[in-house]
Order: structure tokens, then C-alpha cells, then sequence
């Protein structure tokens, strides 16, 4: 039987930092599913990761005689995984320069050299940086709504106040609440998971996605191209951002153009500007290069890693990157780069984030939601911490 491996490309994880400071590639969050969730829908497998060597005990690897190795920052359809089922042991599939898969009994580092080349003509997404993740967004919801609603029936509507529009692109899971609202499916479809709520008095604009157990507080604004990923808490105005997961803006407030990790917190108020005033491209913090970098995108707004809080009324400029556990607060707008385990604010001043009360912090986080925290994740944090603290003095992350 074929073992799939989802492995991290070395030339691509980097730029996918600050998420992948927590996670293999592939669990990045696009569409409805993760990257990993559209292989293992396509390929009818399930999968094990191959990643940093201090996620391993979170994220196993899992290997055999009989390995596919998948890149796990491509976007999977059918086709891609038609094609990969039919490698041979030796062969890699190519689209251009890209390693989309290869079969191999084990890693190979440079499967273009090493092995046979399969070349898949059509076309392939990639998340190659972290815009890509909110940029690719809107048509990721759309195939990945194909992909989970294909000849399977909505739960009906059964609130007599909630009006819809385009109800055939409006897909209800079972256990799902919507309530007084108004569901728009005109220009891409709106998926609301299982036990989803969508509150009073909210407006929903496909593209759109709300996961399993997520919530839209009441008179929430959630514009196209947005996903909520599962158990999350969003309230007030939210356009073509993505929340991997646990997290929550609860409150009033903008988002625009971001991406939200996990077991983040965003307070009342919290506001982030996504263009510039004179309509330039937005450039953004590389964690590969340690520099500016220039997305190319005059729309460009938050990416904050995983259990990072920010306080109430925090401004956050346009094309801002924060990292993991970090706690931001206080007046004016923040740094374009704030690095992991971080305290303060750009008026009041940075400091470091003791590690101790962080991670007393991120477990009571994730106890609240009744998920474990145990010495695996407290390991994860750690390392990263460590991280950070070689880079303050020129180590290369």
C-alpha cells in the first residue's frame, strides 16, 4: 500500500515564516481545507509530514518501502492527484521547476537530479509566500466548496429572518445556527461548517468560509474572500483574510488582507491598515532574506503567528508581520516587524516576553477551549524562543 509523506520545501518554508515557525507547510490554511486536508480529500489517504526536526513529535513521519513524497505547499486538486497516483518508484512529477511529488523508498534531496521527471502540464497553485495564503483565498473556497459539497445536500434554513441571495451557493453543515442575517452567494459560495453560528444582524458576502465550531458575532461584516477557520470568534469588519483556527476578533474593528495563525487574540477596537496613502506596493518583513521584501500587492495588511495577543485599540501598519507569542499593546501604530516572544508596544517600547509567563499564557489559552497543552507544545515554543533569541545575536533562522 503507498505511504504519502507531505514534506516541507526547503525553498519555500522559510517564506512562510512566521506559520511555519508552528507547523509543517501544509498545514497552512487556504480555502476551506488545509493544504494537507485537499491532499489526503484527493488522494482518499491519509498522510504523515516530514518538518523541521522539532515539530517531528507533534507532526510524525511515518515512512515505508512504498513512499510518495508531496509537497506540501502545493494546493491539490484531482488532477494533480490523478497524476501521482500513477508515479512509479523512481519518478518525480515536474511543473516547470517545481517538485509538485516523487516516489521513493526514501527523501531524496534533489529529486529533479536524482530521479526520472513526469511533467504535469497543467497549471499549479503553490503558497510560496505569505500573501499568497489571503491572495489565493477566493479560489481556494471555491474548489474546496466543490470538493466537500459534491453530492451532498445543505442543511435547509430554517430562520425566517435571515435573507439569502444566490441560495444555491449557500452550503449549511448539520448543527449549524444562522440567525437575522444576510447571506450574500451572488459573487462565490458561503460554506458555514458543522455547529457553525452566525450571529444577529450579520452581513455574509461570498467567497466565504466559517469552519466547524466558529462563530460570527452579532452585526458582523465578513466581506468576500474570507475565511474563519474552525473555532474561531470574529466580529465586526473582515475582507479577504484568512484565521487558521482558535483564534479571535471579537470585537469591532478592521482586518483586511491578513492572515491570522492560531490561538490568537485580537482586543476591541483593533484596526489594521491594508493600503498605503500614496498606493505603492506593500512591502513586507522575509524571514528567509531578514529584510524588506516587496509583495508587489498595493493591498497588503497583518500576518501574526500563532498565540499572539494584541491589546485593545492596537493599530497595526500596512504590511505588518508579527511573530509567535508575542503580546502587543499601547498607542500609535506598531512596528512593521515584531518579532516572537515580544512584550510591549512601539510607544511604550519592546521587551522581551518572559518564557515562563508565555507559556503559562498559551496553555491557559488552550485549556480554555479544552484542547491538550502538554510538553510536546511547550517544546515547540521553547525551540522557537530559542530561535529568537539566536537571531537577536545574527544567527540565520
Amino acid at each position: 500500500m503507498t505511504n504519502y509523506v507531505l514534506y516541507d520545501d526547503s525553498n519555500i518554508r522559510e517564506h512562510l515564516l512566521p506559520f511555519t515557525f508552528t507547523r509543517p507547510v501544509s498545514e497552512i490554511r487556504c480555502g476551506i481545507w488545509t493544504l494537507t486536508e485537499k491532499w489526503c480529500h484527493f488522494l482518499e489517504a491519509k498522510s504523515s509530514f516530514l518538518t523541521e526536526p522539532y515539530l517531528q513529535n507533534k507532526f510524525p513521519l511515518v515512512t515505508t518501502d512504498d513512499n510518495v513524497f508531496l509537497n506540501g505547499a502545493v494546493c491539490a486538486t484531482q488532477s494533480i492527484a490523478n497524476a501521482v497516483k500513477k508515479l512509479s518508484e523512481g519518478q518525480v512529477l515536474v511543473q516547470k521547476d517545481l517538485v509538485v511529488a516523487y516516489r521513493s523508498p526514501f527523501e531524496v534531496v534533489n529529486p529533479k537530479d536524482e530521479l526520472k521527471p513526469v511533467v504535469f502540464e497543467n497549471s499549479v497553485v503553490v503558497i510560496s509566500h505569505v500573501w499568497d495564503i489571503f491572495t489565493e483565498n477566493s479560489e481556494q473556497i471555491k474548489a474546496d466548496f466543490e470538493a466537500i459539497t459534491q453530492g451532498r445536500s445543505t442543511q435547509p434554513l430554517t430562520d425566517l429572518h435571515t435573507r439569502c441571495y444566490a441560495a444555491e451557493g449557500i452550503f449549511i453543515e448539520e448543527g449549524a445556527k444562522i440567525r437575522a442575517s444576510i447571506l450574500n452567494a451572488e459573487n462565490g459560495p458561503i460554506y458555514i461548517g458543522k455547529n457553525a453560528t452566525i450571529n444577529e444582524g450579520s452581513i455574509i458576502i461570498g467567497p466565504f468560509s466559517l469552519g466547524e465550531g466558529a462563530t460570527v458575532n452579532w452585526g458582523g461584516k465578513m466581506r468576500m474572500n474570507t475565511s474563519v477557520g474552525p473555532f474561531c470568534k470574529v466580529g465586526g469588519e473582515v475582507g479577504n483574510s484568512v484565521f487558521f483556527g482558535y483564534s479571535n476578533k471579537g470585537h469591532d474593528g478592521f482586518l483586511g488582507n491578513s492572515v491570522i495563525g492560531e490561538w490568537c487574540n485580537l482586543g476591541a477596537n483593533c484596526n489594521n491598515s491594508n493600503l498605503k496613502n500614496d498606493f505603492t506596493n506593500v512591502k513586507l518583513y522575509n524571514y528567509a532574506t531578514h529584510a524588506l521584501e516587496d509583495t508587489g500587492r498595493v493591498f497588503c495588511g497583518l500576518f501574526m503567528g500563532d498565540f499572539t495577543k494584541a491589546g485593545i485599540s492596537t493599530m497595526f501598519n500596512t504590511g505588518t508581520v508579527v511573530g509567535v507569542n508575542a503580546n502587543v499593546f499601547g498607542a500609535g501604530f506598531q512596528s512593521k516587524h515584531i518579532s516572537s516572544f515580544t512584550w510591549g508596544g512601539a510607544a511604550e517600547g519592546y521587551t522581551e516576553y518572559r518564557i515562563e509567563k508565555a507559556l503559562h499564557v498559551a496553555r491557559e489559552t488552550v485549556s480554555r477551549r479544552n484542547e491538550p497543552f502538554g510538553e510536546v507544545e511547550e517544546d515547540i515554543l521553547r525551540h522557537i524562543f530559542e530561535l529568537q533569541w539566536l537571531s537577536a545575536i545574527g544567527y540565520k533562522l
